[in-house]
């Protein structure tokens, strides 16, 4: 399939004085997280907000900043997220796709809106119900 990219906007939703900056981001439906090197969450004076242990793709472990809120934008969709501070270029995972209801078009190598919901992102939920007592009941 090759790799498939997408042109995303990273901002600090705590620092709105800040600029947000633009980004071309792999997609990577393996990863889960949103990734961004050290130079990005400088950038967005993004502060480290945790430790996380991380499991690269060769099978070896590392500890790496976890940093947001970040507000992630595609095109007329966002979200917010946090970040692992690691590697030299953005990494898009599957959490904030997901979250996006974006998809992955192989043959364009690209990432694009969900074309079942173009108009507005669509995400699955379980409800759950009130019953006497104010416990809660799965619907």
């Amino acid at each position: 399939m090759g790799h498939a990219y997408a042109d995303i906007e990273l901002s600090n939703p705590r620092r709105p004085d800040l600029d947000s900056m633009k980004a071309r981001a792999l997609a990577d439906t393996g990863s889960m997280m949103l990734c961004i090197p050290r130079h990005v969450a400088m950038q967005l004076h993004l502060e480290a907000a945790y430790e996380r242990e991380v499991t690269l793709a060769d099978g070896s472990k590392q500890m790496v900043p976890y940093v947001g809120p970040i507000h992630l934008k595609f095109g007329k969709r966002g979200c917010f997220v946090g970040a692992f501070v690691i590697g030299d270029e953005v990494l898009l995972g599957a959490v904030p796709m997901e979250d996006m209801d974006l998809v992955i078009s192989p043959s364009g190598r690209s990432v694009t809106v969900n074309p079942e919901s173009p108009n507005i992102p669509h995400g699955k939920v379980k409800a759950c119900s009130r019953v006497s007592g104010g416990a809660f009941a799965r619907a």
